[in-house]
Protein backbone atom coordinates (compact mmCIF):
# COMPACT_ATOMS: atom_id res chain seq x y z
CA UNK A 1 0.00 0.00 0.00
CA UNK A 2 2.65 2.36 0.93
CA UNK A 3 4.57 1.51 -2.82
CA UNK A 4 1.03 2.46 -4.34
CA UNK A 5 1.22 5.42 -2.50
CA UNK A 6 3.83 6.61 -4.17
CA UNK A 7 2.16 6.49 -8.00
CA UNK A 8 -0.79 7.71 -6.04
CA UNK A 9 -0.70 10.89 -4.73
CA UNK A 10 2.13 11.84 -7.43
CA UNK A 11 -0.64 11.67 -9.87
CA UNK A 12 -3.11 14.22 -7.66
CA UNK A 13 -0.27 16.42 -5.96
CA UNK A 14 1.75 18.31 -8.90
CA UNK A 15 -1.72 19.58 -10.49
CA UNK A 16 -2.36 22.51 -8.07
CA UNK A 17 1.86 23.57 -8.08
CA UNK A 18 1.77 24.11 -11.86
CA UNK A 19 1.81 27.58 -11.73
CA UNK A 20 4.41 28.15 -9.34
CA UNK A 21 6.80 25.47 -11.18
CA UNK A 22 6.09 27.26 -14.86
CA UNK A 23 7.20 30.87 -12.48
CA UNK A 24 10.11 29.41 -11.55
CA UNK A 25 11.23 27.60 -14.51
CA UNK A 26 9.58 28.34 -17.56
CA UNK A 27 8.27 26.07 -20.16
CA UNK A 28 4.40 27.00 -20.07
CA UNK A 29 4.37 25.47 -23.68
CA UNK A 30 5.66 22.40 -22.71
CA UNK A 31 4.66 21.82 -19.17
CA UNK A 32 1.46 19.33 -20.45
CA UNK A 33 4.65 16.81 -20.95
CA UNK A 34 4.79 16.96 -17.06
CA UNK A 35 1.90 14.57 -17.03
CA UNK A 36 1.86 12.99 -20.23
CA UNK A 37 5.46 12.19 -20.08
CA UNK A 38 4.55 10.40 -16.46
CA UNK A 39 1.96 8.67 -18.34
CA UNK A 40 3.57 7.60 -21.47
CA UNK A 41 6.12 6.10 -19.09
CA UNK A 42 3.75 4.23 -16.97
CA UNK A 43 1.45 2.78 -19.68
CA UNK A 44 4.18 1.50 -22.50
CA UNK A 45 6.68 -0.63 -19.34
CA UNK A 46 3.19 -2.23 -18.08
CA UNK A 47 3.43 -5.17 -20.22
CA UNK A 48 7.20 -5.11 -19.82
CA UNK A 49 7.37 -5.50 -16.05
CA UNK A 50 4.44 -7.92 -15.96
CA UNK A 51 6.42 -10.13 -17.86
CA UNK A 52 9.44 -9.73 -16.05
CA UNK A 53 7.58 -9.93 -12.83
CA UNK A 54 6.53 -13.65 -14.24
CA UNK A 55 10.11 -14.29 -14.94
CA UNK A 56 12.09 -12.88 -12.10
CA UNK A 57 9.43 -12.48 -8.92
CA UNK A 58 7.67 -10.03 -8.03
CA UNK A 59 9.74 -8.68 -5.45
CA UNK A 60 12.69 -7.61 -7.85
CA UNK A 61 10.60 -5.76 -9.97
CA UNK A 62 8.82 -3.75 -6.94
CA UNK A 63 12.85 -2.82 -5.51
CA UNK A 64 13.00 -1.61 -9.18
CA UNK A 65 9.97 0.42 -9.21
CA UNK A 66 10.27 2.23 -5.68
CA UNK A 67 13.93 2.64 -6.71
CA UNK A 68 13.67 4.21 -9.67
CA UNK A 69 10.42 6.57 -8.35
CA UNK A 70 12.67 7.64 -5.75
CA UNK A 71 15.77 8.48 -7.70
CA UNK A 72 13.54 9.94 -10.11
CA UNK A 73 11.99 12.29 -7.29
CA UNK A 74 14.94 13.29 -6.22
CA UNK A 75 16.28 14.18 -9.66
CA UNK A 76 12.48 16.15 -9.59
CA UNK A 77 13.39 18.40 -6.89
CA UNK A 78 16.79 19.03 -8.48
CA UNK A 79 15.36 20.13 -11.73
CA UNK A 80 16.95 23.27 -13.66
CA UNK A 81 14.70 23.79 -16.14
CA UNK A 82 11.34 22.28 -17.70
CA UNK A 83 13.15 19.92 -20.11
CA UNK A 84 15.02 18.31 -17.85
CA UNK A 85 12.20 18.14 -14.91
CA UNK A 86 9.96 16.28 -17.82
CA UNK A 87 12.70 14.21 -18.56
CA UNK A 88 13.08 13.08 -14.72
CA UNK A 89 9.02 12.66 -14.29
CA UNK A 90 9.54 9.93 -17.12
CA UNK A 91 11.91 8.48 -15.01
CA UNK A 92 9.59 8.76 -12.34
CA UNK A 93 7.16 7.14 -14.51
CA UNK A 94 9.32 3.87 -15.21
CA UNK A 95 9.40 3.38 -11.84
CA UNK A 96 5.46 4.00 -11.64
CA UNK A 97 4.47 1.23 -14.53
CA UNK A 98 6.70 -1.30 -11.90
CA UNK A 99 4.60 -0.26 -8.71
CA UNK A 100 1.09 0.10 -10.25
CA UNK A 101 1.18 -3.44 -12.12
CA UNK A 102 2.91 -5.55 -9.71
CA UNK A 103 1.07 -4.26 -6.23
CA UNK A 104 -1.93 -5.90 -7.95
CA UNK A 105 -0.39 -8.85 -8.98
CA UNK A 106 1.19 -9.26 -5.49
CA UNK A 107 -2.75 -8.82 -3.88
CA UNK A 108 -3.04 -12.04 -5.75
CA UNK A 109 -0.18 -13.83 -5.30
CA UNK A 110 -0.94 -13.64 -1.56
CA UNK A 111 -4.95 -13.71 -0.73
CA UNK A 112 -7.07 -16.68 -2.07
CA UNK A 113 -9.99 -15.27 -4.06
CA UNK A 114 -12.26 -15.18 -0.93
CA UNK A 115 -10.26 -12.25 0.91
CA UNK A 116 -9.14 -10.46 -2.08
CA UNK A 117 -12.51 -8.33 -2.64
CA UNK A 118 -10.92 -6.85 0.79
CA UNK A 119 -7.24 -6.61 0.02
CA UNK A 120 -8.51 -4.91 -3.61
CA UNK A 121 -10.38 -2.43 -1.68
CA UNK A 122 -7.61 -1.71 0.62
CA UNK A 123 -5.65 -0.81 -2.35
CA UNK A 124 -8.52 0.99 -4.12
CA UNK A 125 -9.23 3.32 -0.70
CA UNK A 126 -4.50 4.31 -1.15
CA UNK A 127 -6.51 6.13 -4.37
CA UNK A 128 -9.13 7.49 -2.95
CA UNK A 129 -7.25 9.21 -0.35
CA UNK A 130 -4.66 10.69 -2.44
CA UNK A 131 -7.40 12.13 -4.78
CA UNK A 132 -8.86 13.87 -1.55
CA UNK A 133 -5.47 14.27 0.13
CA UNK A 134 -3.01 15.12 -2.78
CA UNK A 135 -4.64 18.40 -4.02
CA UNK A 136 -5.01 19.48 -0.68
CA UNK A 137 -1.11 18.85 0.08
CA UNK A 138 0.20 20.10 -2.92
CA UNK A 139 -2.10 23.81 -2.32
CA UNK A 140 -0.31 23.45 1.18
CA UNK A 141 3.20 23.23 -0.16
CA UNK A 142 2.72 25.51 -3.17
CA UNK A 143 1.61 28.36 -0.81
CA UNK A 144 3.77 27.89 2.61
CA UNK A 145 7.23 26.47 0.54
CA UNK A 146 8.77 25.46 -2.45
CA UNK A 147 7.34 23.46 -5.16
CA UNK A 148 10.02 21.17 -4.60
CA UNK A 149 9.18 19.77 -1.67
CA UNK A 150 5.80 18.18 -3.80
CA UNK A 151 8.54 15.45 -4.77
CA UNK A 152 11.09 15.36 -1.77
CA UNK A 153 8.10 14.07 0.13
CA UNK A 154 8.31 10.82 -1.59
CA UNK A 155 11.37 9.84 -0.27
CA UNK A 156 10.42 9.04 3.48
CA UNK A 157 7.33 7.37 2.46
CA UNK A 158 9.00 5.40 -1.05
CA UNK A 159 12.28 4.40 1.82
CA UNK A 160 9.70 3.15 4.21
CA UNK A 161 8.14 1.40 1.60
CA UNK A 162 11.36 -0.03 0.34
CA UNK A 163 12.58 -1.44 3.69
CA UNK A 164 9.36 -3.02 4.27
CA UNK A 165 9.47 -5.20 1.37
CA UNK A 166 13.18 -5.79 1.88
CA UNK A 167 12.77 -7.30 5.30
CA UNK A 168 9.26 -8.77 5.08
CA UNK A 169 7.86 -9.87 1.59
CA UNK A 170 9.23 -13.00 0.77
CA UNK A 171 7.79 -15.03 -2.29
CA UNK A 172 7.79 -19.06 -2.21
CA UNK A 173 8.06 -19.35 -6.09
CA UNK A 174 8.75 -22.79 -5.41
CA UNK A 175 5.52 -24.59 -4.69
CA UNK A 176 4.27 -22.54 -7.49
CA UNK A 177 4.39 -24.97 -10.40
CA UNK A 178 8.06 -25.44 -9.94
CA UNK A 179 9.99 -29.17 -11.10
CA UNK A 180 10.77 -32.27 -8.71
CA UNK A 181 13.36 -30.95 -6.96
CA UNK A 182 14.47 -34.25 -7.25
CA UNK A 183 14.80 -33.78 -11.47
CA UNK A 184 17.82 -32.63 -13.47
CA UNK A 185 15.72 -29.64 -14.25
CA UNK A 186 15.56 -28.91 -11.52
CA UNK A 187 18.85 -28.90 -10.44
CA UNK A 188 19.71 -26.97 -13.49
CA UNK A 189 16.87 -24.42 -14.33
CA UNK A 190 16.76 -22.95 -17.79
CA UNK A 191 17.99 -19.36 -18.11
CA UNK A 192 15.75 -17.29 -18.20
CA UNK A 193 15.45 -15.11 -21.75
CA UNK A 194 14.22 -11.80 -22.18
CA UNK A 195 12.48 -10.44 -25.25
CA UNK A 196 14.76 -7.35 -25.35
CA UNK A 197 13.58 -6.41 -29.23
CA UNK A 198 9.74 -7.25 -28.48
CA UNK A 199 10.35 -4.45 -25.47
CA UNK A 200 11.87 -2.10 -27.75
CA UNK A 201 9.26 -2.84 -29.77
CA UNK A 202 6.27 -1.90 -27.21
CA UNK A 203 7.99 0.66 -26.07
CA UNK A 204 8.30 2.66 -29.84
CA UNK A 205 5.31 1.88 -30.69
CA UNK A 206 3.00 2.80 -27.16
CA UNK A 207 5.15 5.86 -27.31
CA UNK A 208 4.51 7.19 -30.97
CA UNK A 209 0.76 6.14 -30.31
CA UNK A 210 0.02 7.61 -27.46
CA UNK A 211 2.31 10.93 -28.09
CA UNK A 212 -0.07 11.38 -31.07
CA UNK A 213 -2.93 10.84 -28.81
CA UNK A 214 -1.70 13.55 -26.43
CA UNK A 215 -0.91 15.99 -28.81
CA UNK A 216 -3.02 15.71 -31.46
CA UNK A 217 -5.14 19.03 -31.53
CA UNK A 218 -3.07 20.59 -28.71
CA UNK A 219 0.45 21.00 -30.24
CA UNK A 220 -0.91 20.37 -33.67
CA UNK A 221 -3.68 19.98 -35.13
CA UNK A 222 -5.13 15.96 -35.88
CA UNK A 223 -4.53 15.99 -39.69
CA UNK A 224 -1.48 17.68 -39.45
CA UNK A 225 1.82 15.87 -40.98
CA UNK A 226 3.53 15.36 -37.24
CA UNK A 227 0.00 13.92 -36.19
CA UNK A 228 -0.37 11.82 -39.41
CA UNK A 229 3.53 10.74 -38.99
CA UNK A 230 2.95 9.55 -35.31
CA UNK A 231 0.40 7.38 -36.27
CA UNK A 232 1.73 5.98 -39.25
CA UNK A 233 5.14 5.31 -37.30
CA UNK A 234 2.75 3.71 -34.28
CA UNK A 235 1.35 1.11 -36.94
CA UNK A 236 4.77 0.50 -38.37
CA UNK A 237 6.01 -0.14 -35.10
CA UNK A 238 2.40 -2.24 -34.15
CA UNK A 239 3.09 -4.43 -37.06
CA UNK A 240 6.67 -5.18 -36.27
CA UNK A 241 5.80 -6.19 -32.45
CA UNK A 242 3.47 -8.53 -34.11
CA UNK A 243 6.54 -10.42 -36.18
CA UNK A 244 8.80 -9.91 -33.20
CA UNK A 245 6.57 -11.70 -30.66
CA UNK A 246 5.01 -14.49 -32.74
CA UNK A 247 8.93 -15.42 -33.25
CA UNK A 248 10.11 -14.81 -29.81
CA UNK A 249 10.60 -17.41 -27.16
CA UNK A 250 9.51 -15.88 -24.26
CA UNK A 251 7.34 -13.21 -25.50
CA UNK A 252 6.51 -10.07 -23.19
CA UNK A 253 3.13 -9.91 -24.80
CA UNK A 254 2.16 -13.75 -25.37
CA UNK A 255 -0.56 -14.76 -27.73
CA UNK A 256 -2.20 -16.38 -24.95
CA UNK A 257 -3.45 -13.19 -23.57
CA UNK A 258 -5.62 -12.22 -26.41
CA UNK A 259 -6.74 -15.87 -27.72
CA UNK A 260 -8.61 -16.63 -24.16
CA UNK A 261 -11.66 -15.44 -24.27
CA UNK A 262 -11.90 -14.14 -20.45
CA UNK A 263 -8.71 -12.53 -20.81
CA UNK A 264 -8.83 -10.60 -24.50
CA UNK A 265 -12.83 -9.45 -22.96
CA UNK A 266 -11.66 -8.45 -20.23
CA UNK A 267 -8.98 -6.35 -21.36
CA UNK A 268 -11.19 -4.78 -24.28
CA UNK A 269 -13.88 -4.33 -21.72
CA UNK A 270 -11.98 -2.62 -19.14
CA UNK A 271 -10.08 -0.75 -22.08
CA UNK A 272 -13.68 0.62 -22.81
CA UNK A 273 -13.62 1.69 -19.37
CA UNK A 274 -10.39 4.00 -19.37
CA UNK A 275 -12.38 5.50 -22.30
CA UNK A 276 -15.56 6.56 -20.23
CA UNK A 277 -13.61 7.81 -17.41
CA UNK A 278 -12.11 10.94 -18.98
CA UNK A 279 -15.53 12.03 -18.86
CA UNK A 280 -15.55 12.16 -14.95
CA UNK A 281 -12.07 13.08 -14.41
CA UNK A 282 -11.35 15.68 -16.48
CA UNK A 283 -14.51 17.20 -17.46
CA UNK A 284 -16.74 17.53 -14.07
CA UNK A 285 -13.62 19.98 -12.35
CA UNK A 286 -14.37 22.22 -15.11
CA UNK A 287 -18.35 21.81 -15.17
CA UNK A 288 -18.02 22.26 -11.12
CA UNK A 289 -16.26 25.58 -11.61
CA UNK A 290 -17.53 27.08 -14.49
CA UNK A 291 -21.05 25.78 -14.37
CA UNK A 292 -21.89 25.79 -10.30
CA UNK A 293 -19.68 28.31 -9.34
CA UNK A 294 -17.64 26.47 -6.95
CA UNK A 295 -14.37 26.61 -5.98
CA UNK A 296 -11.03 24.00 -6.75
CA UNK A 297 -11.39 22.67 -3.23
CA UNK A 298 -15.41 22.20 -3.39
CA UNK A 299 -14.95 21.27 -7.43
CA UNK A 300 -12.77 18.72 -6.02
CA UNK A 301 -14.75 17.00 -3.56
CA UNK A 302 -17.47 16.28 -6.20
CA UNK A 303 -15.49 14.25 -7.73
CA UNK A 304 -14.17 12.73 -4.73
CA UNK A 305 -17.03 11.06 -3.68
CA UNK A 306 -16.80 8.59 -6.61
CA UNK A 307 -13.38 7.60 -4.93
CA UNK A 308 -15.66 7.32 -1.59
CA UNK A 309 -17.72 4.75 -2.75
CA UNK A 310 -15.67 2.75 -5.53
CA UNK A 311 -13.79 1.00 -2.62
CA UNK A 312 -17.00 0.34 -0.53
CA UNK A 313 -18.35 -0.79 -3.34
CA UNK A 314 -15.75 -3.23 -4.62
CA UNK A 315 -15.22 -4.85 -0.99
CA UNK A 316 -18.71 -5.80 -0.89
CA UNK A 317 -18.31 -7.29 -4.98
CA UNK A 318 -17.92 -10.94 -3.37
CA UNK A 319 -21.35 -11.15 -1.90
CA UNK A 320 -22.62 -10.34 -5.53
CA UNK A 321 -20.22 -12.53 -7.63
CA UNK A 322 -20.54 -15.59 -5.77
CA UNK A 323 -24.33 -15.33 -6.06
CA UNK A 324 -24.93 -14.51 -9.49
CA UNK A 325 -21.00 -14.75 -11.21
CA UNK A 326 -18.23 -12.54 -12.08
CA UNK A 327 -20.03 -12.08 -15.86
CA UNK A 328 -23.17 -11.08 -14.32
CA UNK A 329 -21.84 -9.09 -11.40
CA UNK A 330 -20.06 -6.75 -14.28
CA UNK A 331 -22.63 -6.81 -16.35
CA UNK A 332 -25.02 -5.58 -13.75
CA UNK A 333 -22.34 -2.61 -12.93
CA UNK A 334 -21.37 -1.28 -15.90
CA UNK A 335 -25.28 -1.65 -17.19
CA UNK A 336 -26.01 0.90 -13.80
CA UNK A 337 -23.33 3.18 -14.81
CA UNK A 338 -24.33 3.42 -18.37
CA UNK A 339 -27.87 4.64 -17.22
CA UNK A 340 -25.99 6.99 -14.50
CA UNK A 341 -24.16 8.86 -17.18
CA UNK A 342 -27.19 9.10 -18.81
CA UNK A 343 -28.56 10.65 -16.27
CA UNK A 344 -25.84 13.65 -16.35
CA UNK A 345 -27.31 15.38 -19.29
CA UNK A 346 -30.58 15.79 -17.52
CA UNK A 347 -29.31 17.78 -14.83
CA UNK A 348 -31.55 21.20 -14.29
CA UNK A 349 -29.39 24.43 -14.75
CA UNK A 350 -27.62 25.74 -13.01
CA UNK A 351 -28.23 23.26 -10.61
CA UNK A 352 -26.61 22.73 -7.26
CA UNK A 353 -23.60 20.84 -6.23
CA UNK A 354 -24.97 18.14 -4.53
CA UNK A 355 -26.46 16.74 -7.84
CA UNK A 356 -23.74 15.90 -9.79
CA UNK A 357 -21.93 14.58 -6.46
CA UNK A 358 -25.13 12.15 -5.99
CA UNK A 359 -24.32 11.04 -9.67
CA UNK A 360 -20.61 10.31 -8.63
CA UNK A 361 -21.73 8.35 -5.67
CA UNK A 362 -23.80 6.38 -7.43
CA UNK A 363 -21.56 5.92 -10.74
CA UNK A 364 -18.59 4.80 -8.05
CA UNK A 365 -20.68 2.14 -6.35
CA UNK A 366 -21.70 1.17 -9.73
CA UNK A 367 -17.86 0.45 -10.85
CA UNK A 368 -17.04 -1.02 -7.98
CA UNK A 369 -18.88 -3.83 -9.13
CA UNK A 370 -17.61 -3.65 -12.95
CA UNK A 371 -13.79 -3.71 -12.63
CA UNK A 372 -12.81 -5.07 -9.63
CA UNK A 373 -14.88 -8.53 -10.43
CA UNK A 374 -13.24 -8.70 -13.61
CA UNK A 375 -9.54 -8.11 -12.43
CA UNK A 376 -10.08 -10.84 -9.70
CA UNK A 377 -11.81 -12.96 -12.67
CA UNK A 378 -8.86 -12.66 -14.57
CA UNK A 379 -6.30 -13.51 -12.04
CA UNK A 380 -8.21 -16.47 -10.58
CA UNK A 381 -7.71 -17.67 -14.29
CA UNK A 382 -3.80 -18.23 -14.49
CA UNK A 383 -0.93 -19.73 -12.72
CA UNK A 384 1.81 -17.90 -10.87
CA UNK A 385 3.52 -17.96 -14.14
CA UNK A 386 1.32 -15.42 -15.55
CA UNK A 387 -0.35 -13.78 -13.46
CA UNK A 388 1.89 -11.11 -14.24
CA UNK A 389 1.66 -10.31 -17.73
CA UNK A 390 -2.24 -11.18 -17.65
CA UNK A 391 -2.27 -8.19 -14.88
CA UNK A 392 -0.41 -6.39 -17.09
CA UNK A 393 -2.56 -6.35 -19.56
CA UNK A 394 -5.51 -5.17 -18.28
CA UNK A 395 -3.79 -2.19 -16.79
CA UNK A 396 -2.44 -1.45 -20.33
CA UNK A 397 -5.79 -1.74 -21.67
CA UNK A 398 -7.42 0.42 -19.34
CA UNK A 399 -4.20 3.17 -19.73
CA UNK A 400 -4.42 3.18 -23.76
CA UNK A 401 -8.40 3.88 -23.36
CA UNK A 402 -7.52 6.72 -21.12
CA UNK A 403 -5.15 8.19 -23.67
CA UNK A 404 -8.07 7.36 -26.61
CA UNK A 405 -11.05 8.83 -24.64
CA UNK A 406 -8.81 12.25 -23.61
CA UNK A 407 -8.05 12.64 -27.58
CA UNK A 408 -11.96 11.83 -28.41
CA UNK A 409 -13.78 13.56 -25.92
CA UNK A 410 -11.35 16.67 -26.21
CA UNK A 411 -12.79 16.71 -29.90
CA UNK A 412 -16.14 16.29 -28.53
CA UNK A 413 -15.90 19.16 -26.07
CA UNK A 414 -14.38 21.06 -28.56
CA UNK A 415 -16.67 20.88 -31.29
CA UNK A 416 -19.88 21.28 -29.32
CA UNK A 417 -17.97 24.29 -28.01
CA UNK A 418 -17.13 26.23 -30.85
CA UNK A 419 -20.77 25.20 -32.02
CA UNK A 420 -22.19 26.88 -29.49
CA UNK A 421 -19.99 30.11 -29.64
CA UNK A 422 -20.46 30.37 -32.99
CA UNK A 423 -24.19 30.65 -32.66
CA UNK A 424 -24.03 33.06 -29.72
CA UNK A 425 -26.10 36.36 -30.42
CA UNK A 426 -24.62 39.02 -32.37
CA UNK A 427 -24.35 41.78 -28.90
CA UNK A 428 -21.64 39.33 -27.61
CA UNK A 429 -20.13 37.51 -30.01
CA UNK A 430 -16.97 39.64 -30.57
CA UNK A 431 -14.09 38.80 -27.87
CA UNK A 432 -15.87 36.00 -26.63
CA UNK A 433 -13.05 32.59 -25.77
CA UNK A 434 -12.37 30.16 -28.03
CA UNK A 435 -11.87 27.46 -26.14
CA UNK A 436 -12.76 25.51 -22.83
CA UNK A 437 -9.74 26.52 -21.27
CA UNK A 438 -10.30 29.85 -22.20
CA UNK A 439 -13.68 29.88 -21.35
CA UNK A 440 -13.30 28.67 -17.93
CA UNK A 441 -10.85 31.24 -17.07
CA UNK A 442 -12.69 33.96 -18.15
CA UNK A 443 -15.62 32.48 -15.89
CA UNK A 444 -12.90 32.41 -12.84
CA UNK A 445 -13.23 36.27 -13.26
CA UNK A 446 -16.66 36.39 -14.56
CA UNK A 447 -16.95 40.10 -13.03
CA UNK A 448 -15.09 41.35 -16.31
CA UNK A 449 -17.92 39.63 -18.21
CA UNK A 450 -21.81 41.11 -18.83
CA UNK A 451 -24.21 39.10 -17.16
CA UNK A 452 -25.69 37.87 -20.37
CA UNK A 453 -22.33 36.98 -21.43
CA UNK A 454 -21.55 34.78 -18.68
CA UNK A 455 -24.29 32.99 -18.23
CA UNK A 456 -24.65 31.95 -22.04
CA UNK A 457 -20.68 30.80 -21.24
CA UNK A 458 -21.96 28.88 -18.37
CA UNK A 459 -24.86 27.55 -20.78
CA UNK A 460 -22.21 26.89 -23.39
CA UNK A 461 -19.97 24.73 -21.24
CA UNK A 462 -22.90 22.55 -19.28
CA UNK A 463 -24.18 21.50 -22.88
CA UNK A 464 -20.44 20.64 -23.31
CA UNK A 465 -19.62 18.81 -20.61
CA UNK A 466 -23.31 17.09 -20.99
CA UNK A 467 -22.19 15.90 -25.22
CA UNK A 468 -19.16 14.65 -22.90
CA UNK A 469 -21.19 12.38 -20.68
CA UNK A 470 -23.80 11.00 -23.48
CA UNK A 471 -20.08 9.72 -24.87
CA UNK A 472 -18.97 8.13 -21.64
CA UNK A 473 -21.90 6.85 -21.52
CA UNK A 474 -21.91 4.87 -25.17
CA UNK A 475 -18.23 3.72 -24.29
CA UNK A 476 -19.67 2.24 -20.94
CA UNK A 477 -23.03 0.42 -23.71
CA UNK A 478 -19.75 -0.56 -25.82
CA UNK A 479 -18.24 -2.65 -22.61
CA UNK A 480 -21.40 -3.85 -21.80
CA UNK A 481 -21.89 -5.24 -25.16
CA UNK A 482 -18.02 -6.31 -24.92
CA UNK A 483 -18.46 -8.21 -22.17
CA UNK A 484 -22.33 -10.41 -23.60
CA UNK A 485 -20.70 -11.07 -26.60
CA UNK A 486 -17.00 -12.12 -25.62
CA UNK A 487 -16.97 -13.01 -22.06
CA UNK A 488 -17.51 -16.61 -20.81
CA UNK A 489 -20.43 -17.01 -18.58
CA UNK A 490 -18.11 -19.10 -16.34
CA UNK A 491 -14.84 -17.67 -15.32
CA UNK A 492 -12.18 -20.65 -14.86
CA UNK A 493 -10.53 -20.68 -11.37
CA UNK A 494 -7.15 -21.84 -11.18
CA UNK A 495 -5.94 -24.11 -8.14
CA UNK A 496 -3.59 -21.04 -7.26
CA UNK A 497 -6.60 -18.95 -6.49
CA UNK A 498 -8.02 -20.67 -4.00
CA UNK A 499 -7.03 -21.97 -0.71
CA UNK A 500 -4.97 -24.87 0.21
CA UNK A 501 -8.41 -27.18 1.50
CA UNK A 502 -9.93 -25.68 -1.40
CA UNK A 503 -7.40 -26.99 -3.72
CA UNK A 504 -7.50 -30.44 -2.48
CA UNK A 505 -10.65 -30.61 -2.45
CA UNK A 506 -11.15 -29.31 -6.20
CA UNK A 507 -8.52 -31.65 -7.73
CA UNK A 508 -10.66 -34.84 -6.42
CA UNK A 509 -12.94 -33.41 -8.42
CA UNK A 510 -12.50 -31.72 -11.23
CA UNK A 511 -9.41 -30.35 -13.53
CA UNK A 512 -7.40 -27.59 -12.41
CA UNK A 513 -7.08 -25.13 -15.38
CA UNK A 514 -4.13 -25.21 -17.12
CA UNK A 515 -2.87 -22.68 -19.81
CA UNK A 516 -4.77 -24.12 -23.07
CA UNK A 517 -7.76 -25.25 -21.09
CA UNK A 518 -9.82 -22.29 -21.82
CA UNK A 519 -9.61 -22.14 -25.41
CA UNK A 520 -10.81 -25.73 -26.11
CA UNK A 521 -14.11 -25.38 -23.13
CA UNK A 522 -15.17 -23.40 -20.55
CA UNK A 523 -13.47 -23.74 -16.92
CA UNK A 524 -14.37 -25.68 -14.51
CA UNK A 525 -15.13 -23.53 -11.94
CA UNK A 526 -16.90 -20.26 -11.24
CA UNK A 527 -17.40 -17.38 -8.68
Amino acid sequence: MLGMALAALDSTIIATAIPQIVGDLGGFAVFSWLFSGYLLAVTVTLPVYGKLSDTFGRKPILITGIVLFVVGSLACAGAWNMASLIAFRVLQGLGGGALQGTVQTVAADLYPMAERPKIQAKLSSVWATASVAGPALGGLIATYADWRWIFLVNLPVGTIALWLVVRHFFEDRGRRGAADPRSPAAARPPRPRIDWPGALAIFACGGLLLTALVQGGVAWPWFSPPSLLFFAGSAVCAAATVLIERRAAEPIIPGWVWRRRTISAVNLSLGALGLMMVAPTVFLPTYAQSVLGLGPIAAGFVLSVMTLSWPISAALSNRVYNRIGIRNCALLGIGAATLILLAFPLLPYPGAAWQPALIMLALGAALGLFQLPLIIGVQSSVGYAERGTATASILFCRQVGQSIGAALFGAVANSTLNDRLAHAPSDIRPGLPGDLDAVSHALEHAGTLTAHTADYLRRAVATTVGHVYLGAAAAAALSLLLLLLLAPRRFPVHADARTAPESEAAEAATETTDAGAEAAAPGPAEK
